[in-house]
């Protein structure tokens, strides 16, 4: 299970920093993007839609605010998609 939790994290992490055109070391878990790296409203409906597509999921355009970093990223996708923590 941990490692399906890091699996699922890992590809939560990789779609962020190719939408966000940054290097994987260049993220930390609590770096907010808009902030920290320069992310906009429109990379971050970019973002949800490819979570969307590739965990097979529908999350509310209202949970964006949570979404602010990596690890509010993880933590709405697991909810939509029902993953145990």
């Amino acid at each position: 299970m941990v490692e399906t939790m890091e699996k699922n994290f890992a590809k939560i992490k990789e779609i962020v920093c190719e939408i966000l055109e940054l290097e994987e070391d260049e993220v930390t878990d609590e770096g907010l993007f808009t902030e920290e790296y320069g992310a906009d409203s429109l990379r971050a409906i970019e973002i949800l839609g490819a979570l969307e597509r590739e965990f097979g999921v529908v999350i509310d355009q209202a949970e964006l605010a949570r979404m602010s970093h990596l690890r509010g990223v993880y933590d709405v996708v697991s909810e939509t998609a029902g993953w145990a923590k």
